[in-house]
């Protein structure tokens, strides 16, 4: 009888590891065909390169239109929350690197006693403030 055990595909493991394996599978594709409503994000990207289209259809803009509706495919195709996110979150890092290297440009600007560049400086450093508020804002709706 333990021959018998022996010579059976659960003593090899090969039952368990085909187990293991559908279940990763499924694991992967499952999400793939979930329902858009779970990534709203996604259907604001989508909806938002829609008004574009129509924008650019109004205006006769064939050759946006064109791209527009390849970038609405590649987000219908690619598009994920967690991916918006990472993209979102970077704009935030830069925006804020943006207003560290304006802040230092006006620091530079006020030893220098410059009231030209001074006013420029914090011009520019005004502008970084609101792109970083912008990009907060968005990811942060």
């Amino acid at each position: 009888m333990r021959g018998a055990l022996d010579q059976s595909p659960l003593a090899h493991g090969v039952f368990p590891m085909k187990a293991l394996f559908s279940s990763l599978l499924l694991a992967a594709v499952v999400p793939a065909f979930a329902d858009d409503t779970s990534n709203p994000r996604c259907a604001a990207k989508e909806a938002d390169i829609e008004q574009q289209i129509r924008i650019a259809e109004e205006a006769g803009q064939s050759g946006r239109v064109r791209g527009l509706n390849t970038a609405l495919q590649q987000a219908r195709s690619h598009c994920t929350d967690a991916g918006l996110q990472r993209e979102l979150q970077d704009k935030v890092n830069e925006a804020r690197a943006e207003v560290r290297e304006r802040e230092a440009d006006l620091r530079e600007a006020e030893l220098d006693g410059d009231a030209d560049k001074i006013a420029k400086r914090q011009a520019k450093l005004e502008e970084a403030r609101g792109e970083l508020q912008e990009a907060e804002a968005a990811l942060h709706p």
